[in-house]
């Protein structure tokens, strides 16, 4: 009888401190949100959006299931950079990939304080 009062005490105090860390386990993880800025059409860019998926695949990211990506193109009107790369930040991204000099100006004028890659 003793035997089975001890192994069910162990039983019960494991399962207490399992718990916390199973309903730990079950919250719902970040997935990270990148913004994608150019200056460039959507045809010019196409090249390098494609290369930018790839080199995610190949890292282990997959589009809408471990990460997101806002893409953003000013067509090549270069005034309107400013206002996309304010959209991206009310996205609240974790980051920005901005092509060409003037993306990478008003990604840094939008959102002085995140982490900015430049490409070309």
């Amino acid at each position: 009888m003793r035997c089975r009062t001890a192994g069910f005490i162990l039983t019960l105090a494991l399962g207490i401190l399992v718990a916390p860390l199973a309903a730990h386990a079950q919250q719902p993880k970040k997935v990270p949100r990148i913004g994608y800025l150019t200056g460039d059409s959507v045809s010019a860019d196409l090249p390098r959006r494609d290369a930018f998926r790839q080199g995610l695949r190949e890292l282990g990211y997959i589009e809408g299931q471990n990460i997101l990506v806002e893409y953003r193109t000013a067509e090549g009107k270069v005034d309107r950079l400013s206002e996309l790369a304010a959209e991206l930040a009310g996205l609240k991204v974790d980051v920005i990939f901005a092509f060409t000099t003037a993306a990478v100006r008003a990604a840094k004028k939008e959102m002085p304080n995140l982490p900015i890659v430049a490409g070309t």
